[in-house]
């Protein structure tokens, strides 16, 4: 498990908004091509995407499912199928002027195949290196746009 906290000067519920708009994560995340809803209605515990992600120079696919949904505090995906199985945790807490945004994740290389399969004993710190730029391209979006 790893975990990433930063302080993002806007309102938690801006920061909520943008993270429960799962498609658009790949505005923000390196690894993600696309994102498509696999069920309708308002995102609540049970939806549904598919992730297409680019891992070492390869299109892969993971079904990914909202398995905490607490507005303005809690969104929790988890990983349902594909190659490396993760649950991200992102938990918002409003401080002064601003949300404090914990992410609290666990990922394997479970599933690589090629040169990459590789990293699996590296895989959580290979991720988490990566999830701190996400996550820094992601305060940057919310703080820029003012939702």
């Amino acid at each position: 498990m790893f975990t990433i906290q930063m302080t993002i000067a806007r309102p938690a519920s801006d920061v909520f908004a943008r993270l429960a708009r799962v498609e658009e994560a790949p505005l923000w995340y390196s690894a993600v091509t696309s994102v498509d809803r696999l069920d309708t209605g308002p995102v609540v515990v049970g939806t549904r995407f598919r992730f297409t992600r680019n891992l070492g120079g390869r299109s892969v696919v993971n079904v990914v499912e909202v398995t905490a949904f607490e507005p303005d505090r809690t969104v929790e995906l988890s990983s349902v199928s594909g190659p490396t199985p993760f649950v991200y945790r992102y938990r918002l807490a409003p401080s002064t002027d601003a949300t404090v945004l914990r992410l609290e994740g666990t990922i394997t290389g479970e599933g690589l195949a090629g040169p990459i399969a590789l990293l699996k004993p590296l895989a959580e710190t290979f991720f988490r290196r990566g999830m701190v730029a996400n996550l820094e391209r992601l305060k940057r979006l919310i703080e820029g746009d003012g939702l």
